[in-house]
């Protein structure tokens, strides 16, 4: 379902991400992890399109991120690590502004941001203006945005920034869900301890490098967990 095939890019010379080669599949949970400055937000910017890499490509489902990113995008969903929402729009109003930049039909629109609503417990401030929301509030609703359109790809970068303990329950239970109904997710994370627990696969990335990728099996089997493995790989 995604295929990162020997992508590279750099920024004024230096290498940020380098012959990077991934194949995740229809399904799974894939969590990256590694340190600060490691490449990670690049890798996710390069998937979305933000960032047309150097080398190499991204294909999400039959798609090329560089070749058809119209039809890659149709299918894809994106929550970034920080929250750019139009301020002076009500929570409802954004999510009609998102469910038109996707070409949804206006008849099952209402219905789908109803529901979505209450997924993400945000259905009582639905017409309140975004300004007044919390940090917490804002990645719900980025989370909602995500999914009007029922992407079959779901890329997340640091999901759990800003939630209290109940909504970081939600978003576990939700991102199993969509995981058991077919959807790829891919999440980029600080939270060595939800990848762990989330993750079918983890991909460790220091320096721009892929220095391995081990199941959950795997993980579960050596000695400290993930965060044992984080601390011996970035060594």
């Amino acid at each position: 379902m995604i295929i990162l095939d020997n992508i590279t890019r750099s920024f004024d010379g230096v290498r940020a991400v380098g012959n990077l080669s991934l194949n995740i599949a229809r399904g799974e949970v894939f969590g990256l992890v590694g340190p600060n400055g490691a490449g990670k937000t690049t890798t996710i910017r390069i998937m979305t399109g933000l960032l047309r890499p150097d080398e190499g490509d991204v294909t999400i489902g039959d798609f090329s991120i560089t070749r058809e990113p119209v039809k890659a995008k149709s299918i894809l969903g994106y929550v970034p690590d920080r929250a750019f929402l139009y301020e002076k729009l009500t929570a409802r109003e954004f999510l009609k502004f998102i469910a038109a930049l996707y070409g949804m039909e206006r008849s099952v629109t209402p219905g789908k941001i109803e529901a979505l609503a209450g997924t993400f417990g945000i259905g009582d401030i639905m017409d309140e203006l975004i300004e007044g929301f919390s940090q917490g509030m804002r990645q719900r609703l980025l989370f909602a945005a995500a999914l009007m359109h029922d992407p079959k790809v779901l890329l997340i970068d640091e999901p759990f920034m800003g939630l209290d303990p109940f909504g970081v329950r939600m978003l576990k239970d939700f991102i199993r869900d969509l995981s058991a109904g077919g959807v790829t997710v891919f999440l980029v994370t600080h939270s060595l301890h939800i990848a762990e627990e989330l993750c079918h696969r983890v991909g460790f990335i220091n320096k721009g490098a892929l220095t391995a990728v081990m199941t959950s099996e795997e993980i579960g089997k050596s000695e400290g967990g993930l965060e044992g493995l984080f601390l011996s790989l970035g060594d």
